[in-house]
């Protein structure tokens, strides 16, 4: 009985010690790194990590803002994330038979625009991201909604059992999760002179897997609303009116982040009488922010010179947009100098709301 109740004692304990050793938690607690330097210095002293990081920052001048007395918080790419950038968009150039480019020699508007995204003013350790819905962040220099929060991840075969991550994501300027580019970190909280630095995972791609396209990206041709001019209107106009947030002017103005949008849609047109009569060539749509259901599936693209009498340019059925501020650039196949163009969308994909970004009507170079 005696060695019974002693082998009862020693499976006892031995079950509490595994108990606590491993209870289906890991109680990570959240420490912070204290640097004696700037954030630039930081990165700086890791050769080998922050090498390619550190020559977009050169490139881009934005070294001198992480090196400044303003605090900031930096979600760091490393070395690999910018290699997976350069070894995608070399292997697109490759098939198109076009010479590789590298982090020295890239489009550097498209690399600033690209960086800044890491980057946002004031500091914001892994603690201020603890809420349900994360934190909603703006990256320092153009204002891009990023959010950032705080998750736990699995370890052990325990979903949510292991350390703490900080989960990063581009939001596409959508409200829904399911359009958002996440990166997670490898390490959080590195506390510098000026600010806080989260240091992302290594399977990353930098640019939220916006690299590839937007360095292989051909612009479409000189748009006529701004080269020429003119005075533009639409068959109805948002419920709203002219000054509501979505009326039908930004849908005139070139600016992707700005959108036109109708409810109990039956079909609308959009109208441009330029100041010039112009042969336009071309013509672009950009799909809006969200909802793919409202696009435009079916439109036809008609000129006149007196806004009465229309001649078809071109025609489409079943188009698709297949990702949000996507710009889609038409050709067609016209030489008359038309005074007026109109866009007639005549369904959207499903649903009876309708929305679009921009319009516009090009000139320029056949490709």
């Amino acid at each position: 009985m005696k060695i019974k109740n002693l082998l009862f004692s020693i499976f006892f304990l031995i079950l509490v010690s595994s108990c606590s050793k491993d209870s289906g938690y890991y109680n990570q607690s959240i420490q912070k790194v204290t640097y004696d330097g700037t954030i630039l210095e930081y990165l700086q002293s890791k050769p080998g990590v922050f090498d390619s990081l550190l020559t977009v920052l050169n490139r881009t001048k934005i070294n001198a803002v992480l090196s400044g007395n303003e605090k900031m918080t930096l979600f760091a790419p490393t070395n690999q994330s910018f290699q997976l950038a350069i070894q995608n968009l070399n292997n697109t150039r490759k098939e198109a038979d076009r010479p590789f480019e590298y982090l020295t020699n890239v489009d550097l508007l498209q690399l600033d625009t690209m960086m800044a995204q890491y980057i946002v003013k004031g500091y914001y350790p892994s603690d201020s991201m603890t809420l349900k819905d994360g934190a909603q962040l703006q990256d320092f220099k153009y204002q891009r909604t990023m959010n950032a929060k705080l998750t736990t991840a699995s370890s052990s075969g325990f979903e949510g059992g292991g350390p703490k991550v900080i989960q990063y994501s581009d939001t596409k300027n959508s409200q829904f999760t399911r359009d958002w580019i996440t990166a997670s970190s490898a390490s959080i909280n590195i506390e510098a002179k000026n600010g806080i630095i989260h240091v992302l995972s290594t399977d990353h791609v930098f640019g939220f897997n916006d690299f590839v396209s937007r360095l292989t990206y051909i612009p479409p041709p000189p748009n006529l609303f701004v080269t020429v001019g003119g005075i533009f209107s639409v068959s109805r106009e948002n419920s709203g009116g002219v000054n509501a947030v979505e009326a039908s002017k930004y849908v005139f103005d070139g600016n992707r982040e700005t959108k036109f949008l109708l409810g109990d849609f039956n079909g609308a047109w959009m109208q441009v009488e330029l100041n010039t009569a112009t042969a336009a060539n071309s013509y672009t749509l950009t799909s809006a922010n969200d909802f793919p259901e409202r696009d435009p599936i079916d439109w036809t693209l008609s000129g006149s010179h007196d806004g009465q009498n229309w001649e078809t340019l071109d025609s489409k059925s079943g188009e698709e947009f297949t990702s949000r501020f996507q710009q889609r650039v038409f050709w067609i196949n016209n030489t008359t100098a038309y005074k007026f163009y109109r866009l007639h969308v005549q369904r959207a994909r499903s649903g009876n709301t309708f929305q679009m970004a921009d319009w516009s009507v090009n000139k320029g170079e056949v490709k």
